[in-house]
């Protein structure tokens, strides 16, 4: 039976095991069954890292135990699994199969494009999610406030698997990186950007750093050893070559912007999970071309706190803050405390949001129809005053 160590001594701490991890292993330990973290995802196969001896190995997985249709509950980079290696196949070279997954603390979902409005699992376990956005081009604000509520959402959005974080843990911590800041002019430059970031990021460190100079990444890595870390960002924003800074080797492929549009081109085309030479692992990801929202209610509540902060003030708890009186949101866009552009993205986001979780819970899709006749009644009402009474 394999012994299962619950110190820092085991071969998988590197990799992020703890006594938690370890006490959710308890149920399948046995002989040939081992934990594992996979590190990459391929065609119904994973690369997972697995305890030998005293060090650790890769192997090659099947996943066809653990398959389903639910996009929700595929085996993702970062998860952690119960790895059988009794049931290899030596002619297709596999080591063993996944018998089980374990339960996420975090995972990091969008919806996907596709017309059944279905979630995809970015990246699972992950401690701190490092928002990439490039200086190469035009601050993206908005942007930004849509990684963030989706980041802030991690700890509740893990899908149907259960969700063990230790007490304490609000799931992951987002961190925003302003990638190629020598490209951005002087230093004072830099610093209205990195402002400008803050001031939509409440409460989130905010980082300007270039692979080209180094100029941050001392304290980028400072800040991401021991845990783990998953890069996010558009094509272009320069995940690939910050992950090489970070890891100190060209490991993962790059290529430049089209000179056209400065638009990056897809380099990275797994999510691939890597060691750190400071401590902890790095899960680098795909550029996203579409970021859509997810059952990001209470990470929208958290990137607009400011907003949420000032609608407490309204007259009407259930104001819509679009001249109603008495509104303290409108109060401070007119004295100019708020932006315009901040309550708009705001506004823009929790329709989305609110148009996903339609399309999953007939409760809420009930709730939205019986508002929207309220509305229609009312304003037919309205319509009825102003003409006044018939003749």
């Amino acid at each position: 039976m394999f012994d299962l160590p619950l110190s820092a001594a085991h071969p998988l701490t590197a990799y992020g095991w703890d006594d938690g991890f370890a006490e959710s292993f308890l149920p399948f330990a046995g002989q040939g069954i081992l934990p594992g973290r996979i590190v990459r995802v391929d065609r119904g196969r994973v690369d997972v890292v697995v305890p030998d001896g005293a060090g650790v190995r890769t192997v090659l997985a099947d996943t066809a135990l653990v398959a389903t249709s639910d996009p929700m509950r595929v085996p993702c980079t970062g998860d952690w699994a119960v790895i059988d290696l009794g049931n290899g196949r030596v002619g297709a070279h596999i080591d063993g199969v996944v018998r089980a997954l374990l339960p996420r603390r975090t995972a990091f979902v969008r919806s996907t494009s596709s017309k059944r409005s279905e979630g995809q699992v970015l990246a699972t376990n992950v401690d701190t999610i490092v928002i990439c956005v490039s200086l190469g081009g035009e601050l993206d604000l908005g942007r930004i406030e849509r990684f963030l509520a989706l980041a802030m959402s991690s700890s509740t959005a893990a899908g149907p698997l259960p969700v063990s974080a230790p007490s304490g843990e609000r799931g992951a911590q987002p961190l925003v990186v302003l990638t190629k800041a020598d490209l951005a002019g002087d230093p004072d430059g830099v610093a209205h950007l990195v402002a400008d970031t803050g001031s939509v990021a409440p409460g989130v460190q905010v980082l300007a750093v270039s692979s080209a100079t180094g100029e941050g990444l001392d304290v980028l890595s400072a800040v991401l050893a021991g845990g783990t870390s998953v890069l996010l960002g558009q094509s272009g924003a320069g995940k690939s070559t910050l992950a090489n800074a970070l890891l100190g080797a060209g490991v993962q492929e790059v290529q430049a912007t089209r000179d056209r549009d400065g638009k990056g081109r897809h380099t990275t085309t797994t999510r691939d999970l890597l060691t750190l030479p400071g401590g902890g692992v790095l899960i680098d990801t795909p550029g996203l071309r579409g970021v859509g929202m997810w059952d990001a209610e209470a990470g929208l509540a958290r990137t607009f706190s400011d907003v949420e902060t000032l609608a407490e003030e309204c007259r009407f708890h259930d104001c819509a803050h679009q001249g109603e009186p008495g509104c303290a949101v409108q109060e401070a866009v007119e004295s100019g405390e708020l932006p315009v552009r901040r309550l708009e993205s705001y506004r823009k986001l929790l329709r989305e949001n609110q148009r996903i979780v339609a399309k999953t819970d007939a409760r809420m899709r009930a709730e939205i129809r019986r508002d929207w006749k309220q509305k229609q009644a009312l304003g037919r009402h309205m319509m009825e005053r102003k003409r006044g009474p018939l003749r």
